[in-house]
């Protein structure tokens, strides 16, 4: 049964959560040069950016998912290749360093929650996300950013797991190579997420929901009474025996 976009993007029971969307990462001081290329070569930031728009403008709760690293390296697993890689290039994303910075055109606003995370693969993984999302009354999540190899499949894995409803605009996330996240796409998160485009998320976001039918009238006959027979006469027969 197809979901209603109305009833599945409430904005006052949905969450917009951006992956990782900071300087460091997808910026111009990336370190993760094919994926910032990736990012820059869709427009991800611009598609991001207009959601983000689209969110704020509706009431929607945007909440900004980061990623920290201490200086020295402590607390933060190398317990794969991925991060074991990461450590070894010295990303920077120590808090208050420019590559631990959101990205200009997706900075935070004074209602925006930021949560940060020094250990784990996805936000979910020891963070508060989910409490606080749930305090909030969210239902479903938008998930956007970065990337679609390891992040935002992670955190869609989560969110499922966690009961919550999943929207993924397709434009809005990238990761690398392409084709990969194209069967990513094609045979993992369409069947955990709705996919959509930014353009639509933030059409329904934008748009009051469709008035309903009237509900029939429960005392109105379900047919209609039958008309008199031509034959029959239209009045008592009065004839005296």
């Amino acid at each position: 049964m197809p979901l209603d976009p109305y009833a599945l993007l409430d904005p006052r029971h949905t969450a917009l959560l951006i992956m990782e969307c900071q300087e460091g990462i997808v910026g111009g001081g990336g370190k993760l040069g094919m994926l910032s290329q990736a990012v820059a070569r869709h427009g991800t930031i611009e598609h991001v950016a207009r959601l983000l728009g689209a969110a704020r403008k509706a009431g929607v709760r945007v909440v900004h998912c980061t990623m920290s690293r201490r200086p020295d390296g402590g607390g933060a697993a190398t317990n794969c290749l991925l991060l074991a890689a990461t450590a070894r290039r010295g990303m920077g994303l120590t808090p208050g360093s420019p590559q631990h910075a959101i990205v200009a055109p997706l900075a935070p606003a004074d209602d925006d929650l930021v949560l940060t995370r020094f250990h784990g693969l996805t936000p979910f993984h020891g963070t508060e996300l989910d409490p606080i999302l749930r305090n909030l009354g969210v239902h479903t999540v938008v998930v956007a950013g970065v990337s679609v190899n390891i992040g935002i499949t992670g955190m869609t894995l989560e969110a499922v797991n966690a009961g919550y409803q999943v929207v993924i605009p397709r434009d809005a996330v990238t990761g690398t190579p392409d084709d990969y996240v194209e069967a990513v796409f094609e045979h993992t998160l369409r069947l955990l997420a709705t996919i959509m485009s930014t353009e639509d998320v933030a059409r329904v976001w934008a748009s009051p929901r469709p008035a309903a039918p009237p509900a029939p009238d429960p005392d109105a006959s379900p047919h209609p009474p039958p008309a008199p027979s031509a034959s029959a006469p239209s009045h008592p027969d009065r004839s005296i025996r």
